[in-house]
């Protein structure tokens, strides 16, 4: 299994960042195109990322600190619903917050993928939690074809 981790400064407080890992409505202005999100511990995180089902739960939920949720993709042998685990670590700056991001359990053939899809989101959510439309979610994975739902 693999592991990845990256970080990322945002120019907002903690507590907004942490609304958009927790909210549906601020889901979606960074990853996806539809939410449902239960933000407690045993609750629901599906979020549906251009005809990939992304289905788990929150693992835990410490407004504004920490987000961990399980992770995994409805409809794949290799990376099931909940079978790995990202973790979102928001700590205060001086111009707003730091977010750590360690995603674990992933396998090997899907590191890499993940790792360019985070670097994507990541930037977006930089953008959605200062108040800037970063545009329609059109990210695919290279040389991979999203799933019909």
């Amino acid at each position: 299994m693999a592991e990845f981790s990256t970080s990322i400064d945002i120019e907002a407080p903690p507590d907004v960042v942490f609304a958009h890992l927790v909210t549906a409505e601020r889901m979606v202005l960074w990853m996806g195109q539809r939410a449902e999100l239960q933000a407690i511990r045993g609750g629901e995180f599906a979020v549906d990322i251009n005809g990939y089902l992304i289905r788990g739960e929150y693992v835990e939920v410490d407004p504004p600190h920490r987000v961990v949720v399980s992770w995994g993709m409805a409809g794949t042998d290799d990376l099931p619903p909940g079978s790995s685990q990202v973790e979102f670590i928001l700590t205060p700056t001086a111009t707003g917050t730091t977010l750590n991001l360690i995603h674990t359990g992933l396998p090997e053939t899907r590191a890499k993928t993940h790792a360019a899809g985070w670097a994507n989101y990541l930037t977006r959510l930089g953008a959605a939690a200062t108040g800037i439309d970063p545009g329609p979610d059109k990210w695919l994975p290279a040389n991979m074809k999203a799933s019909t739902p």
